[in-house]
């Protein structure tokens, strides 16, 4: 389905004009998620162009935070490089998980059954007479 797709579609992985435009560009790394890194060119102000072709959907919270880094210009060389390795007590970040079924849903939401707690006290209603 996805080089029958892949020339029409955006949001599932680079179309075929992305590609095109990648020629002559340089591959400087892949996370751990698959998703590839290309650098080449200048912008404007003469910082090199950087790119991130994502492995499945298009979604921007999936690329790791030490490449984020090296897309914004935060760091000048590959996060290999430059950035410190990763400690035992860090957490491998995630990406957005809204909208899928594994999104926070708090007690009470709809999709919990939509019970919550009873209110406490504290709490009175407004009413327009008062």
């Amino acid at each position: 389905m996805g080089i029958n797709l892949n020339p029409f579609t955006w949001w599932n992985g680079a179309t075929i004009g992305t590609w095109f435009g990648l020629r002559g560009k340089t591959r400087v790394g892949e996370d751990a998620l698959g998703n590839v890194y290309y650098q080449g060119g200048s912008d404007t102000a003469g910082n090199p162009r950087r790119w991130v072709i994502y492995n499945g959907s298009n979604d921007s919270s999936r690329v790791a935070p030490e490449w984020f880094s090296w897309l914004h210009h935060q760091v000048d060389d590959l996060p290999d490089r430059s950035l410190p390795a990763r400690r035992d007590w860090q957490r491998p970040p995630e990406p957005n998980l809204t909208g899928t079924m594994l999104a926070y849903r708090p007690a009470g939401a709809l999709e919990k059954g939509g019970k919550r707690a009873a209110a406490t006290g504290d709490y009175e209603a407004w009413t327009p007479d008062a």
